[in-house]
């Protein structure tokens, strides 16, 4: 039987942006319907971060235990030489047992149940607009004053001759592997394609990536190059400057990727398993766009600085929106739709203050401008460094790999930062709050950090904006004159 409901917003889809709008919203007591035909938490709960960080995890342990002699500690008895071969023994069962307990343990914080005990209406159907004020999902007609379209995205395929007809893996499918790959073969050398290289490294499986431009494009160069030595040094081999020009199955069940190499170099490459890591692309069909009166193309559903689509009773928020594809970004969407919807009060998207982290090992991220941006940008810019080879911390545990740079601008406000190394996230984190909040290098200069601590590397690198003035001569006049003194 068809029911017709009149909520104060709809949200058209259950990820993690339309979640967090659905809960600050009945947090004020406003009625809220969620529409989700797929699984409640999206791609983030699902098949993206949460599963990827726990394989992350697993396979750390599985490094640990082979790096573990030059700490003095070995597998075995107390005392026992190390063992010939490989110490490490992967059960890719446990692994993903593992991979679903971490998720089950987070999936009741975004299940139906979680949301309809809030007093949220849950219908578990696809939703569409059929006119710029009309939602209709399952027997459900939904007439709301806001609508929230927020249905993420998903992996995207490269135009790759013969990819379409050989078996292949995703983000979406990767995790339910129950046996190690003896070759992984990965196209795409982003921050998924990378993540994921390494831990299946580690776990014990052969790995090629191969990249049609730069490994990690998006990051400083510099420091991406740190990333890829670690995972060449781990026996990874990253191709970069290579296109996958051609895909087919072979006779063991396996596939044969044919790579073209910028200097017209040819090759073939033989996997067990292909993982196709290329990118994302929005979630904007069937969802009745065009009679909602809602503006789209290839990046997403168009939106305004406040989120607005060209329906002014609709925002679109996260991934479908067209801007960068983070779990954190969609949260502050979702914040910026909630101010906006329930407060009327007037809110634009701030790209400046972005943070993104890969958590390969050591992890590399960003937040805020980068250099050429805070330039771009008609900023004076000065760039802090500091090497974790500095860094005692680091030093404890033999990763003294990476940099951080601070991207300064006048009167020493902190435009941004970078980092390659152990924990980056973590230390990153700390600057985004300093870029968010426009705070200075003082505010890191006079900060006391607690020793030894990975974060120190900021306090290091705040404080050679300093140096030149100790090297200015009218300081050294003034000491010798306070000295004369007494």
């Amino acid at each position: 039987m068809s029911r017709v409901i009149t909520p104060d917003i709809c949200v058209i889809g259950a990820g993690s942006a339309g979640l967090s709008v659905a809960a600050a919203a009945r947090a004020f007591g406003v009625e809220v319907a969620i529409c989700e035909e797929a699984a409640m938490g999206g791609d983030c709960l699902n098949s993206g971060c949460i599963p990827s960080k726990s394989l992350i995890a697993a396979a750390r342990h599985a490094h640990a235990i082979r790096t573990a002699a030059a700490f003095g500690v070995h597998p075995g008895p107390a005392g026992a030489p190390e063992g010939a071969g490989d110490p490490v023994a992967t059960n890719m069962e446990a692994v993903r047992a593992h991979i679903r307990a971490v998720i089950a343990g987070i999936a009741p914080h975004d299940s139906q149940a979680r949301f309809e005990g809030l007093g949220a209406t849950v219908i578990r159907a696809r939703a569409r607009f059929t006119d710029p004020r009309t939602v209709v999902a399952g027997d459900t007609t939904i007439r709301a004053r806001r609508f929230v379209v927020a249905t993420g995205s998903r992996p995207a395929l490269p135009k790759v001759p013969g990819l379409t007809t050989v078996p292949h893996l995703t983000n979406e499918s990767v995790f339910d592997l129950g046996d190690l790959p003896e070759h992984l073969v990965i196209l795409g050398g982003g921050p998924i394609g990378l993540e994921l290289a390494q831990a299946y490294r580690r776990l014990g499986a052969a790995v090629t990536v191969v990249e049609a431009a730069r490994a990690l494009g998006r990051d400083d160069p510099e420091l991406a190059a740190v990333v890829v030595a670690r995972l060449r040094a781990e026996g990874v081999a990253v191709l970069e400057q290579t296109r996958a020009a051609g895909v087919v199955a072979d006779s063991a069940g396996g596939v044969r990727v044919e790579t073209l190499a910028a200097d017209g170099t040819r090759r073939t490459i033989a996997g067990s398993h292909l993982l196709v890591a290329a990118g994302r692309r929005p979630n904007v069909e069937d969802l009745g766009l065009e009679a909602g009166e809602i503006g789209f193309g290839p990046r997403g559903i168009r939106v305004d600085a406040g989120l607005r689509t060209g329906n002014r009773r609709v925002y679109a928020i996260g991934d479908v929106a067209g801007s960068f594809q983070f779990t954190h970004w969609a949260g502050y969407h979702a914040g910026l739709a909630v101010r906006s919807i329930l407060f009327r009060l007037p809110v634009a998207e701030r790209r400046d203050i972005l943070p993104w982290v890969t958590f390969t090992d050591p992890e590399i991220g960003q937040v805020g401008l980068s250099a050429n941006a805070a330039r771009a940008a008609g900023h004076s810019v000065t760039v802090l460094s500091a090497p974790y080879a500095g860094n005692d911390r680091a030093a404890t545990a033999r990763e003294a790999e990476g940099m951080l740079k601070l991207v300064v601008g006048r009167g020493g406000r902190i435009l941004g930062a970078a980092a390659a190394g152990p924990e980056a996230g973590e230390t990153l984190a700390m600057l985004a709050l300093a870029v968010g909040q426009q705070m200075t290098v003082k505010a890191f200069a006079d900060t006391v950090f607690p020793y030894p601590t990975h974060a120190e590397i900021a306090r290091r690198a705040a404080l050679t904006y300093y140096g030149k003035s100790l090297a200015n001569p009218w300081l050294g006049r003034l000491l010798r004159l306070l000295r004369a003194f007494g």
